[in-house]
């Protein structure tokens, strides 16, 4: 079975070897594929979608907006390795945020996004 960090890892290698320019912004950034429990419809009992796989990409202030500019080729890659989108988060805002348990709930991430906003250009 394939893991998240198995499809993390595919994506930032076909980024970094196809698109090297997006790859100095991603190599800045925190890149997470993360599953949801998408809620049934009844659209098409036969189609639903149980769970879904999205890669979030946790940047700092100073990278959020040139790494939206390349959303759709970052959507593009990931639909290439079987996820559903790439949700591009700020990381200065969720470390500052006063209501957060981020830091009780998921440690090792919190020490990651850390990591990610206290890094200088």
């Amino acid at each position: 079975m394939i893991t998240e960090e198995d499809l993390a890892q595919q994506f930032t290698v076909i980024i970094e070897y196809t698109h090297p320019q997006v790859w100095e912004l991603l190599r800045q950034c925190y890149v997470k594929v993360i599953n949801s429990k998408s809620y049934l419809t009844i659209a098409n009992i036969k189609t639903c979608i149980r769970y879904t796989r999205y890669i979030g990409i946790y940047c700092p202030n100073r990278l959020i907006n040139a790494v939206k500019a390349q959303k759709n080729l970052l959507t593009e890659v990931a639909e290439y390795v079987g996820l559903v989108e790439v949700v591009c988060l700020n990381a200065n805002n969720l470390m500052r945020d006063p209501l957060s348990n981020l830091k009780e709930t998921y440690p090792h991430l919190w020490l990651d996004l850390l990591w990610v906003v206290t890094q200088e250009q």
